[in-house]
């Protein structure tokens, strides 16, 4: 139990933190210092851990995300939230202005204009001043509840000032610009699929069903309406805005105003100003002060008719295109950037742009020295649309992807899809991203070697391939920043540890492109020693259950490369486990049986649950169908649970599963 002053320091540290949150979120003010946060973020994750019993699903520690969950229930919304009309001339928005005070017989109606954000709406709901649910808009009377992610988001308050019997608002979620252009780099530098832009980044960020990843993504939200509220009512719309901003929330930045002329002169501000938001801006909303007055003019099937939306038209100018250089992500793929004169785009100086592969290159006819007319797509990433192909002079250079890698000097190959690789597997440029993804927790679960570290270790030649994780220095390593004798002895342990994970483990863990971790087991259960992965054929691989030929062929590809012998060698000659322990067809203690597993288990993560039952004979799958043999439960069980009770499937907890795994006769659980 824990005592008075700890749960009394409990309690200080969330309100400290929440209080800097806000002021930092809100008002753009850093009132302590990065590391003063982190020691007091970090002091109250320890003293939570350390007692349970004061756990509070609304502690700022919430907001780093829970883990995985099962599914998106539907919500009903209250209220619906509508959509706006779109109007795309100031003459639309003045005769939607005079059709308004032709209806509230007025002379000079108050409107307020805001800016219109290009990312995902989202309801959220308080009881008593705390944060109970949050759904997506959806068809704008069904959404998704997506509680949980939105508590990752850092300027949504968790719990209020006042403790209203309920509050509900509405917002739209975003990714900022800085924030996405991160992101997109880091999928650059891995070789994965980069986001088109910041609103649909948001929107899959928002509604993943891992809340680690949300919240690693540093959305924001900006809130723009009061849906429904008990306890206190307003006049307007922006008075309700003013209270919203007093308790906590991020605000949608705006202006009251009357007459065509002002409103259409601030839509032209707001457009003019659209590089000073942190957000991507589509238009202006304007809608009717006076809440009052949205009564009388009532709404349409699906749109109000005291609101509109002003949508601006994407900015386009013409530039140089210098050169084209070449980047080479984690996967090996070459991707051709346009270096560009720069150029002013709404309200940023645009200087590169992706031009994806060369199929893109030919099929606008781009050449290096041509004028351009270059954009940004949802006003954001900037784009080359075409050459201005009359205004050639003929000095202009064709393009050609480079034969050999500008990284590491290996040969490339286009692959199906239009891009271009290194196939050198100990390409530096893909080494970073590569040794990330080895030390992973799904791939050698090596605890401690984060991102930071690991980039460290690569800069100073610490690293150059996987098997020098296994041959590291730890008395230099105990000299670095950051992490001391105590580090770097854990760190050793983690290493040792990770050699025994075993062979699934360890084929994800090479990155195999479009090998993940179900395809990893399956490949690891069939060859149970890695040597046979050596010989096979690729008719070989495709003959495993759920693998086609364009896997197979990635797997034969990859195990017939000299420097996968070499680096397989040099990684057995560290102690790494190259076999997997897999029963035998037919002597198994779950052979021939299919199991699901959901919730939380008791003292094993599904992954490793998922493991066993494969080393026994078993199969795991992710749905429930008549196909499912046992549904393996743990707590906060969803719709999985609900399903398997309805088609009469056997469900057990994991201590049953672990007497079958031990019991050989497999009828005997009911």
């Amino acid at each position: 139990m824990a005592s008075e002053e700890i749960r009394s320091r409990v309690s200080e540290l969330r309100k400290k933190i929440e209080y800097y949150a806000e002021k930092y979120h809100t008002e753009d003010v850093s009132l302590i210092s990065d590391y003063e946060y982190d020691m007091m973020f970090d002091e109250l994750k320890r003293l939570e851990e350390e007692n349970p019993e004061l756990y509070d699903p609304l502690s700022p520690t919430s907001r780093v995300g829970g883990g995985v969950l099962e599914k998106f229930e539907k919500v009903r919304h209250s209220v619906k939230m509508q959509s706006l009309t779109d109007i795309f001339s100031p003459e639309g928005v003045t005769s939607f202005i005079a059709n308004v005070e032709k209806t509230l017989s007025v002379k000079s109606a108050v409107f307020s204009v805001e800016p219109k954000i290009d990312g995902l709406s989202v309801s959220i709901e308080y009881q008593n001043g705390r944060l109970v649910r949050a759904s997506t808009r959806g068809d704008g009377t069904v959404g998704e509840d997506i509680t949980e992610n939105v508590k990752t988001v850092r300027s949504v308050p968790l719990i209020l000032k006042d403790s209203l019997p309920l509050l509900e608002v509405r917002g739209e979620v975003f990714m900022p610009i800085k924030a996405f252009e991160a992101l997109n780099e880091r999928q650059e530098k891995r070789g994965e699929k980069v986001f088109a832009n910041p609103r649909n980044a948001a929107a899959g960020s928002l509604r993943t069903l891992d809340t680690r990843v949300t919240a690693e993504r540093n959305l924001d939200i900006f809130v723009f309406n009061v849906q429904r509220c008990e306890g206190k009512t307003f006049g307007s719309h922006t008075e309700a805005l003013d209270y919203l901003k007093d308790q906590g929330f991020h605000v949608i930045p705006h202006v009251r105003l009357s007459g065509a002329e002002n409103v259409n002169a601030e839509i032209a501000n707001i457009a003019d100003r659209r590089g000073e938001y942190p957000c991507g801006i589509d238009g202006a909303v304007v809608k009717l002060d006076s809440l009052s007055d949205r009564e009388t003019m009532g709404e349409n099937i699906s749109t109000p008719k005291w609101a509109i939306a002003y949508k601006y038209p994407p900015e386009e100018k013409e530039t140089k295109l210098l050169d084209i250089t070449v980047q080479v992500g984690r996967t090996g793929v070459l991707t051709p950037t346009a270096e560009l004169e720069p150029v002013r785009l709404a309200g940023t100086t645009v200087a590169r742009a992706t031009l994806h592969n060369i199929d893109f290159i030919r099929e606008r006819d781009l050449r290096i020295g041509d004028t351009v007319i270059v954009r940004k797509a949802g006003d954001i990433i900037p784009e080359v649309l075409s050459a201005v192909k009359e205004k050639r002079s003929g000095a202009e250079t064709r393009f050609e992807m480079p034969e050999r890698c500008p990284s590491c000097g290996s040969l490339t190959v286009r692959d199906d899809e239009a891009a271009t690789r290194c196939v050198n597997a100990s390409c530096p440029a893909q080494l970073l991203r590569h040794i990330e993804h080895f030390v992973s927790r799904d791939a050698m679960n090596i605890d401690g070697m984060g991102p930071a570290l690991t980039e460290t270790l690569v800069g100073n030649g610490m690293i150059s391939d996987f098997s020098d994780i296994y041959k590291l220095d730890y008395e230099k390593l105990a000299t670095l920043d950051r992490m001391g004798r105590r580090s770097a002895e854990n760190l050793k342990k983690a290493v040792e540890t990770s050699k025994s994970r075993g062979l699934a483990r360890v084929i994800y863990a090479l990155g195999i492109r479009g090998i993940g971790i179900k395809a990893s087991a399956a490949l690891a259960a069939w060859a149970v020693d890695i040597e046979r992965l050596f010989e096979a054929g690729t008719d070989d691989i495709i003959g495993i259950e759920d693998f086609g030929s364009i896997s197979a062929v990635a797997v034969t590809e990859y195990f017939s490369r000299l420097e996968t012998r070499a680096l397989i060698d040099k990684l057995k000659a560290c102690g790494v486990v190259m076999t997997e322990e897999v029963s035998q067809k037919g002597s198994g203690a779950l052979d021939g049986l299919t199991f699901v597993i959901t919730g939380v288990l008791p003292t094993m993560k599904r992954e490793e649950a998922s493991e066993l039952i494969r080393k026994s004979g078993g199969k795991v799958t992710d749905s429930v169908s008549k196909k499912t043999d046992f549904l393996v439960c743990g707590s906060d069980a969803g719709s999985k649970l609900t399903k398997a009770q309805a088609l009469g499937i056997k469900i057990i907890g994991e201590n049953e599963l672990l007497e079958m795994i031990n019991n050989t006769d497999k009828g005997t659980v009911e």
